[in-house]
């Protein structure tokens, strides 16, 4: 079972990245809340990795942190939720915010996630509060804002990230808007973080 790689990012997007370790190229799936971290192509990097066996198929998953791989593989462990559903929490929360929820049993919050409703987010908060206890503590929040329109491109790719998520396309605009006027100089990754706080706020 793979559970690390270090090598040179070839490629990447914000669901799934190309790493090359020694002339093999591995497709690694990842959360946002590693995407955010990733350095430019060409660039030396490494990975915790979850490898995931079922049939067939070998599938990589990999995170920056540990405490992101921790979680990640806590809420697997949660009957009726798989892979695509701790990646999606790990993409629509960062992991400091997924710890809060736990933290203060908000239910209503980790709801928020697409395809995570209510029942879920209870049975998350129910088993997962003891399996990630030594993580669990008071932690950060958002933010907020207010002018300008992002371009047209820079739209495109923000909205399609947000959409590929589940948010609706109405909605995610919105939220592209306000986190471009906040800090409209700012990288694609940066605005994707923002504009889910945004999204995630509405």
């Amino acid at each position: 079972m793979i559970g690390y790689l270090k090598g040179t990012l070839r490629d990447k997007k914000p669901e799934v990245l190309l790493l090359d370790v020694h002339g093999v190229g591995y497709r690694v799936h990842i959360p946002l809340s590693t995407f955010y971290l990733l350095p430019g192509p060409g660039e030396e990097m490494e990975l915790l990795v979850h490898t995931h066996v079922r049939d067939d198929q070998i599938t990589l998953f990999g995170f920056s942190r540990q405490e992101e791989l921790d979680i990640f593989r806590a809420i697997t462990s949660v009957r009726g939720c798989g892979p695509k559903i701790a990646l999606t929490v790990l993409s629509g929360m960062e992991p400091e915010a997924v710890l809060e929820s736990l933290t203060s049993a908000d239910a209503a919050r980790l709801a928020t996630v697409p395809g995570i409703g209510k029942k879920t987010a209870e049975r998350l908060i129910y088993e997962l509060k003891e399996k990630l206890s030594r993580y669990l503590s008071t932690r950060p929040a958002a933010e907020s804002g207010a002018e300008s329109q992002p371009p047209p491109a820079l739209m495109d790719d923000l909205l399609s990230a947000l959409v590929n998520l589940g948010y609706p396309k109405a909605q995610a605009e919105k939220a592209v808007q306000q986190a471009y006027r906040d800090q409209p100089e700012a990288a694609f990754e940066i605005l994707l973080r923002k504009s889910l706080r945004h999204v995630m706020k509405r």
